[in-house]
């Protein structure tokens, strides 16, 4: 048997959890077409470890710990099996005469989630409430809406044991962390890519946990944490990609090269990890929006896999895993690599020149009110936005149809 690198990473650093980025519902499609795009001498091999990595029909034997989805993903299931969706999306209009357009589409968005926590529920099941959850996401043009999250929160909460709760770390989305914790709902922090942002997240749920009314909001008088758990999720390459890293660093009169932008995202996740684990917080960090690279002395690299390993989620859409299968299987990996990697000092004293690397690094870089208007949260929260419009219009195309079709002639 020839072990994958997602095999040896993990073998490397057993504490480390790989969690499926995307619905579980498109990973057969996934699977089969990095086979096909593979030599054909090389696929039955590929295809084993494919298999090792996760398994739908088998998911507790499999190293996948977990699965993050966001609206994009749930879209991109709809459109990928346009006729079943459509079908039931028809079926779900003619059943529910009083609701509207947008109350289908929520219902359709929640049906994905659904399905998806039921292939991830055998995981669930076997490790006790450890592993096995899939993060179902608040509507993210809603991110300054307590009382609509909340109640949004508890519903998708109530679709299945192992579903925890993506909660923006807006200004307001820190109180939701709060409260959804006091009521031991587990929760994904999301939209989420800085120092403050990561710590205002960790004590807000360190409070919530065992309160028992916070504000309005009352927690039941016994609180079941044995199944319950929190992540931070830190959007790496969405932090570092923003084009206000580069019109910032301009303005300085600071030219960053690709590696500069990296080692700043490594910087940040490096402290945050270090933090939450030095201080005890409850709250497990996750690496997301990983960006591969660069190419060295002839070999293909992925540093933000590489030097992000300790205790901490790795969440792998197919952009990561195609690379990492197809040119990065000589990887090698070290032990918490975040404990041992330091970013060269050159770097730092130049990014730390830049506003936008000072708030996203330092503890106190930024206040609550300014999570908001972050460059980084106003590109996200748009992109995750256009996801629900498109799936809402989607829906109203559906409903027009059905409605229609149903009008005596």
């Amino acid at each position: 048997m020839v072990k994958s690198v997602i095999e040896r990473l993990v073998e490397a650093n057993p504490t480390l959890e790989i969690w499926w980025d995307s619905s579980p519902l498109v990973y057969r499609t996934w699977k089969q077409h990095l086979i096909d795009s593979m030599p054909p001498a090389e696929r039955p091999e590929l295809e084993a470890q494919l298999t090792r990595f996760f398994d739908p029909d088998d998911p507790a034997a499999g190293l996948v710990r977990g699965c993050t989805t966001n609206p994009p993903l749930a879209y991109d299931v709809i459109k990928k099996d346009a006729d079943f969706w459509n079908e039931w999306i028809d079926d779900t209009i003619h059943d529910n005469p009083d609701l509207d357009a947008k109350e289908i589409a929520w219902l359709t968005y929640e049906e994905t989630i659904r399905r998806g926590a039921r292939v991830m529920l055998p995981i669930w099941e076997a490790t006790n409430g450890r592993y096995g959850y899939i993060s179902g996401q608040l509507d993210p043009r809603l991110f300054t809406e307590i009382d609509v999250m909340v109640a949004a929160a508890e519903e998708l909460h109530s679709l299945s044991p192992n579903v925890m709760i993506k909660v923006p770390a807006s200004t307001e989305g820190i109180s939701v962390l709060r409260i959804l914790a006091s009521k031991g709902i587990g929760t994904n922090t999301t939209t989420c890519f800085t120092l403050p942002q990561i710590l205002a997240s960790a004590e807000a749920t360190r409070e919530g946990v065992g309160l028992k009314q916070l504000g309005n909001y009352f927690a039941s008088e016994q609180v079941d944490l044995t199944q319950w758990r929190a992540v931070i999720t830190m959007m790496v390459g969405r932090l570092t990609e923003n084009p206000a890293l580069d019109e910032q660093a301009r303005r300085k009169g600071i030219q960053l090269s690709w590696e500069d932008k990296h080692w700043f995202g490594i910087a940040v996740f490096q402290r945050a990890y270090r933090i939450l684990r030095d201080e005890g917080f409850p709250s497990k960090l996750l690496a997301c929006s990983l960006r591969q690279g660069p190419y060295v002395a002839g070999r293909q690299r992925f540093w933000d896999v590489e030097f992000l390993a300790g205790d901490v989620v790795y969440t792998c859409p197919p952009y990561v895993l195609d690379p990492l299968f197809q040119v990065c299987n000589d990887l090698t990996f070290e032990r918490e690599a975040l404990d041992k990697i330091q970013v060269p000092p050159r770097v730092m004293d130049k990014l730390l020149q830049i506003p936008y690397v000072v708030q996203a690094y330092d503890p106190n870089g930024m206040w609550l009110e300014q999570f908001n208007p972050h460059p980084a949260t106003v590109a996200t929260i748009k992109s995750f936005s256009k996801a629900i419009d498109g799936l809402e219009a989607h829906v109203a195309q559906r409903y027009a149809l059905v409605r229609d079709s149903a009008v005596p002639a």
